[in-house]
C-alpha cells in the first residue's frame, strides 16, 4: 500500500503531482509555533500559531469509528489554536450543537452577530477526515448548511505528525518506568521514522525522506478492538479499563516464567486454564491489567520489528489509544526495549490523538481553500 504524497504543510518541491496546484493568496503561517503555557504534564495543550491573517479557515474534524477529534482556532488575534476530542461518534448531533454554537462553520464570530433566519453559504467547505467524514456529510449539509471536504486519512496522520514533529518544541517524549522525559528533534535526522497510530485499529505507517511527506503504509492491526470486545465481557469500556488497570495485579491471571523456572512473563491469561476457576473468580481489576499488558506489549513487539525490518531508528506512537496512561506507555517502550536489545526506544507525542485533525486542519492550504 505504497503512496508519494506532497507534504501539505512543509510543501517540498522533490516530489510532483500531476497537476500544478494553483498557490492560494493566503497560506497557514507556521512561524513562531509554540504550545501555550509551561505546564508540561498537560496532554492535547492549545498551540499557538500566532501570525495568521483573518482569512484562514478555522475548523477540522477526525471522526473516527468511537471518536471525533477537532481542531479550530478559538482566537484570530493570538492564534490559539484549540484541539479538542473524546466526544463520541455516536453522540454526533452534540458536537454539531458545539461547532454551531461556535460558529466555527462560520469563522468562529460571536454567535451573537448572527441571525438565526440568514441562510447559510453554499460555499462554506469544511475539511474532515475518517470514516465518518463519508458517513455524516449528508448530516453536516443538513444542520450546518456545509459540505464536508473529505482528506485522506493516512495522508492527515503524517501530515499531522510531520507538523507536530517539525514546528512544536516538547511534543514528542519517552517514557519508561514512570519517568517521562522530552526528546528534542534533530530536524535534519528525522526521516525516515515510523509512525504507529492506535486507534480502534493499529495502523503503521514508514515516513520516508524523499521530499518530506512521502510515506508508505506497512501495517494494519486490529488489536484495540480484540481488547474494547474482551472488556465487554466483563461489562466494561475501555476508559473504565483504563482505570481499573491502575488497581491491577496480572500475576493473579497470568502465567509468568517465574511459576515454571522464574522470570517475566510467560502466559497471559494462562491461570485461568492452569487454575480450576471460572473468569467470574477474578478481579476485573486484574482482568483489564492482564488484557492491557497484553495488547500493549504486542504493539511495542510488532512496532519493532517492522522497524527493524525496514531499517528505521525513530519509532513514534499517536492515537486515542494511549490516552497519557503511563502504564501503557511503559509497557510499549518495554517491548520496545526488550525486542531491540536496548537499541530503539519509543517515543510519544503529546497530541497522540489529533495527527488526523491536525492533518485535515493544514490540507486547506494544499487545495487553495479558505
Amino acid at each position: 500500500m505504497a503512496c508519494l504524497k506532497e507534504d501539505p504543510i512543509l510543501r517540498s518541491n522533490d516530489i510532483k503531482e500531476d497537476s500544478e496546484e494553483t498557490e492560494p493568496k493566503d497560506k497557514l503561517d507556521l512561524s513562531g509555533a509554540a504550545i501555550q503555557g509551561n505546564n508540561f504534564e498537560e496532554r492535547h495543550p492549545t498551540i499557538l500559531l500566532p501570525n495568521q491573517s483573518d482569512d484562514i479557515s478555522h475548523l477540522a474534524l477526525d471522526i473516527g469509528g468511537s471518536l471525533i477529534k477537532l481542531v479550530y482556532f478559538q482566537d484570530m488575534k493570538t492564534g490559539q489554536l484549540m484541539i479538542r476530542g473524546k466526544v463520541e461518534t455516536s453522540k454526533i448531533n452534540e458536537c454539531l450543537d458545539f461547532i454551531n454554537s461556535k460558529q466555527l462553520h462560520r469563522g468562529g464570530m460571536d454567535s451573537r452577530l448572527w441571525l438565526s433566519e440568514a441562510p447559510p453559504s453554499d460555499d462554506v467547505i469544511i475539511k474532515a477526515t475518517g470514516g465518518g467524514a463519508h458517513k455524516f456529510a449528508d448530516l453536516f449539509k443538513e444542520r450546518l448548511g456545509v459540505s464536508i471536504d473529505k482528506e485522506d486519512e493516512m495522508d492527515c496522520l503524517v501530515a499531522g505528525a510531520n507538523f507536530l514533529l517539525k514546528a512544536i518544541r516538547h511534543e514528542a517524549f519517552t517514557h519508561m518506568e514512570g519517568h517521562k522525559e522530552f526528546v528534542q528533534i534533530d530536524h535534519n535526522d528525522l526521516f525516515p521514522y515510523l509512525l504507529v497510530n492506535i486507534g480502534s485499529g493499529v495502523s503503521m505507517i514508514k515516513c520516508r525522506l524523499m521530499g518530506m511527506g512521502s510515506f508508505s503504509g506497512l501495517v494494519g492491526q486490529m488489536l484495540v478492538v480484540v481488547l474494547i470486545g474482551l472488556g465487554k465481557a466483563i461489562n466494561k469500556v475501555f476508559d473504565d479499563l483504563l482505570e481499573l488497570s491502575q488497581r491491577g495485579d496480572n500475576r493473579t491471571i497470568d502465567m509468568l516464567v517465574g511459576d515454571i523456572y522464574g522470570g517475566m512473563d510467560y502466559s497471559k491469561f494462562g491461570k485461568t486454564i492452569s487454575e480450576n476457576k471460572e473468569l467470574e473468580d477474578y478481579r476485573p481489576e486484574d482482568i483489564s491489567l492482564s488484557l492491557l499488558r497484553m495488547i500493549s506489549y504486542n504493539i511495542g513487539q510488532i512496532s519493532y520489528l517492522n522497524a527493524l525490518r525496514f531499517g528505521l531508528k525513530r519509532i513514534f506512537f499517536g492515537g486515542f489509544f494511549i490516552r497519557g496512561h503511563a502504564y501503557t506507555m511503559d509497557t510499549i517502550s518495554f517491548a520496545v526495549q526488550f525486542w531491540s536489545n536496548g537499541d530503539a526506544q519509543a517515543m510519544f507525542l503529546r497530541h497522540e490523538g489529533f495527527l488526523g485533525a491536525l492533518g485535515a486542519f493544514m490540507s486547506y492550504e494544499k487545495h487553495g481553500l479558505r
